[in-house]
């Protein structure tokens, strides 16, 4: 029995764009699926619209058919040369199958299941002291209708009569070798070797259905922007009995008003009053841990940096606290009042020097010690 022609098949002209040819094939795979039209012949209708528009859709295999016809869509045309691995109608599966690129993955075997991300943000104090706390996060669980095999209770998927179960159908292709068998995964069961009748009305043939799970989460002290956190098994689940995937916890933390954070080290800016700085003084800074006292030493210039060892945050992986430095920052009076303006005179005029002058002649003692090799 002669094979109809690819053109009439998919009802469309020989001129017809790629577009056209697709959009046609479409409506046909639509119309005559195996999955929603059950009449007699819509099988064999279908698998003839998928083979015009696996030539047609192609290219070069349009090309060959156009001139040699069927013969020279299954490869027995010799017209356009060795263009592709295409050409031939499978040729490449035959590469696959003498040098190892052929082999498929069983549909049937347990794969694991996809990871999943979640974005916790955290205060300041909570990422520098850890805490205890509990998720929901949205995640696909095995149905509890049918515990995950698709069909409604009470009924069973059944074998698919198409791959006997298998998985896999075979295709004959012609080839400039031969006629060779190739297998390939059943699209009627999508390589699952059963086929649902009757689905399940709560997951819809799925097995699977979104739910929001409530997860523990244990945040450990010191930890970081951007820095994550593994909970294994938390992510979806696997397919065909296979393990399920992890859940990532990825931290973000909400900036602090007063301190700064770059690693296991905190930094911070104290202001102090002029008098202060030259007198000195002892003043109270605050920390993560609470306020401890810092000796300011008379003649403490502005941007003076100290260091409060240990003040720190706690590295996350145990290895102690860093530091707390602590930036002084000497804030100019302003409003003064007639008496406070006389004093400042005053001491201008008892102290009788210029800092600027003094910072010049310190920059040149510095220069000429270091041509003196001193």
């Amino acid at each position: 029995m002669s094979k109809r022609d690819y053109y009439e098949i998919l009802g469309v002209s020989k001129d017809a764009s790629k577009d056209e040819i697709k959009k046609a094939y479409r409506k046909l795979a639509r119309k005559y699926h195996p999955d929603v039209n059950k009449e007699e012949g819509a099988d064999d209708k279908f698998k003839e619209a998928k083979e015009a528009y696996e030539v047609l859709g192609n290219e070069q295999k349009r090309a060959q058919y156009d001139q040699f016809g069927h013969a020279g869509a299954q490869g027995q045309g010799f017209g356009g040369g060795f263009g592709g691995a295409e050409d031939f109608g499978g040729f490449g599966d035959i590469f696959d199958m003498f040098f190892g690129g052929g082999r498929r993955r069983d549909p049937n075997a347990p794969r694991q299941g996809a990871d999943l991300q979640y974005t916790m943000t955290l205060d300041f104090e909570e990422a520098i002291f850890g805490k205890d706390t509990d998720i929901q996060i949205p995640k696909e669980e095995t149905c509890d209708t049918c515990h995950g095999s698709g069909a409604k209770p009470g009924t069973e998927p059944k074998t698919c009569s198409h791959c006997n179960g298998s998985g896999q159908l075979n295709m004959e292709q012609n080839t400039p070798f031969g006629r060779v068998v190739n297998k390939r995964v059943c699209h009627y069961c999508q390589g699952t070797g059963k086929m649902i009748e009757d689905k399940c009305n709560t997951c819809g043939g799925v097995g699977k259905v979104k739910k929001r799970k409530k997860i523990h989460i244990s945040i450990p002290a010191g930890i970081d922007e951007g820095q994550q956190i593994r909970v294994s098994g938390q992510g979806e689940p696997g397919e065909n009995g296979g393990p399920s995937g992890d859940l990532y916890v990825v931290i973000q933390i909400t900036p602090h008003e007063f301190y700064q954070r770059e690693g296991d080290h905190i930094f911070c800016e104290m202001p102090i009053t002029f008098a202060q700085a030259a007198l000195g003084d002892e003043i109270e800074v605050p920390t993560v841990h609470g306020k401890v006292k810092l000796k300011v030493p008379a003649g403490t210039q502005n941007g003076k940096t100290f260091r409060l060892r240990g003040k720190g945050a706690p590295n996350v992986r145990g290895y102690g606290h860093g530091d707390q430095h602590v930036k002084i920052r000497v804030v100019t009076p302003t409003n003064l009042s007639d008496r406070q303006k006389e004093l400042l005179r005053e001491f201008n005029d008892i102290s009788g020097n210029n800092p600027a002058d003094e910072q010049e002649n310190s920059f040149f003692q510095r220069v000429k010690k270091a041509f003196k090799g001193e």
